[in-house]
């Protein structure tokens, strides 16, 4: 390859399996020392009001909160800051920039309900014994880009006044939300959209250029992805390219004691997640760009990251080998598109570095001791299966054990019946492939 951070790909889609989709819901018990989550206290039973009165002021506000949703999809600034306290300009200023990137993502569906409550002590002191402070989550559903609504979570604290529910504190809690993940890109600064068929790249409204540079990139990405990969897929995805680094998730190395830097990383994001389901089905992903290197992206490590993106949604139970194999295979072939660019360097790299230790298929342990190890051997297994089999049958392969290999046993058979071999079998094969 004649680029030098071709590699990098490799090392960016360690988030698929590390942390992509892997949003937890933290109660303040669980915040690390010293954040603002330690000072609130987990939610328990209530000696001030029955149940019959906290479930009055939850329906309560949660007629607020769907007076706010209907706002944002009817474009009404006004009905949207009806709720906010006036008294705070700043979070009025920070209320009234939410909606106006709100409306540019055109939501085709969009419902705000809460959750639970929760005690913080410090906010009743401050606001008064009226005071609710609870997470709410926020389904949306992105027109052209999500095929079902996902949801996210927000930390809102309300305060009785005059008979009304007025919003106070718009973030006060959140360090007791997902650790990863909640904070989305209209929760910032003003962004901007761009699109270009059905990529849809969102960055900072001072970063536009930026924004139009990285569709053009991520569209000619969507269409190798469709070339190499013989399953349909649309090509809808969500780019995220924002200066935060708190965008959508907070960790950009990865792998014990390398220190890699990830950077891109494919989040996907789950039917009825942070609703008490660890995992459902996945509805999608949002490509999430490293903020420290999104004005110096590569069109293949987007490949990489797309690649999961059209294959995520198939199932979940496909081994980690398969899953980035796959990624690498179809990065690779796209870069071999341009009769200029090559793998060699890569394929050389694998063979004579790579190989020769292999004993078995690349798993979790193995990328975390050594991921340019193993996702090198993972791309030559599925080459090998490419030479020998063919992609379509890669994908028939994939389709079966991403719903059906749910043991140790059923996944072998899968692999046996798809390849006629075993894990161990495989293992011995690919390390004798010379390509």
């Amino acid at each position: 390859m004649k680029h030098p951070r071709r590699l990098l790909a490799a090392v960016a889609a360690l988030a698929l399996a590390g942390t992509a989709g892997a949003v937890v819901v933290t109660r303040s018990g669980d915040a690390p020392a010293g954040s603002t989550a330690s000072a609130l206290q987990a939610p328990g039973p209530s000696h001030e009001l029955s149940d019959a009165e906290k479930k009055s002021r939850q329906h309560e506000v949660d007629l607020l909160l769907g007076k706010r949703a209907t706002a944002v999809l009817k474009g009404d600034l006004h009905g949207f800051l009806a709720a906010v306290d006036p008294k705070q300009p700043k979070l009025v200023a920070r209320q009234k920039l939410l909606f106006g990137n709100l409306r540019k993502f055109g939501f085709s569906t969009l419902k705000y309900f809460t959750a639970d409550d929760w005690a913080a002590p410090k906010l009743a002191e401050k606001y008064g014994p009226s005071t609710y402070s609870t997470r709410v989550m926020m389904r949306y559903q992105i027109a052209g880009v999500d095929p079902k609504p996902v949801q996210t979570d927000l930390g809102y604290t309300f305060v009785r006044r005059d008979n009304l529910w007025v919003l106070v504190e718009d973030g006060a809690i959140d360090e007791t939300l997902s650790r990863d993940g909640h904070r989305q890109p209209w929760d910032f600064q003003e962004v901007a959209l761009v699109r270009r068929g059905k990529v849809v790249v969102v960055v900072a409204q001072r970063e536009l250029a930026l924004g139009t540079t990285i569709a053009r990139v991520s569209q000619d990405a969507v269409a190798a992805v469709r070339r190499h990969w013989p399953r349909g897929w649309d090509g809808a995805v969500l780019v995220v390219a924002m200066p935060e680094p708190q965008v959508m998730a907070t960790l950009w190395t990865s792998g014990s004691g390398r220190g890699w830097t990830i950077a891109a990383k494919a989040v996907t994001l789950y039917e009825g997640e942070q609703l008490g389901k660890p995992s459902g089905p996945a509805v999608g992903s949002r490509i999430v760009i490293n903020p420290a290197l999104r004005k110096d992206l590569d069109e293949d490590l987007l490949v990489h990251e797309m690649t999961h993106v059209a294959t995520v949604p198939i199932g979940p139970l496909v081994p980690l080998w398969l899953a980035e194999g796959l990624a690498e295979y179809v990065r690779c072939r796209s870069v071999e598109d341009d009769p200029e660019w090559t793998v060699d360097p890569y394929r050389k790299t694998v063979k004579t570095k790579y190989l020769p230790g292999m004993k078995t298929l690349p798993d979790r342990a193995a990328f975390d001791a050594n991921g340019e190890r193993a996702y090198g051997q993972s791309w030559w297994t599925v080459e090998y299966l490419a030479d020998r089999v063919g992609i379509k049958k890669i994908a028939a392969l994939y389709a079966d054990v991403a719903v059906h290999g749910t043991t140790e046993a059923a996944y072998s058979a899968i692999l046996k019946r798809h390849t006629g071999k075993t894990p161990a079998e495989l293992t011995a094969a690919v390390k004798r492939f010379r390509g």
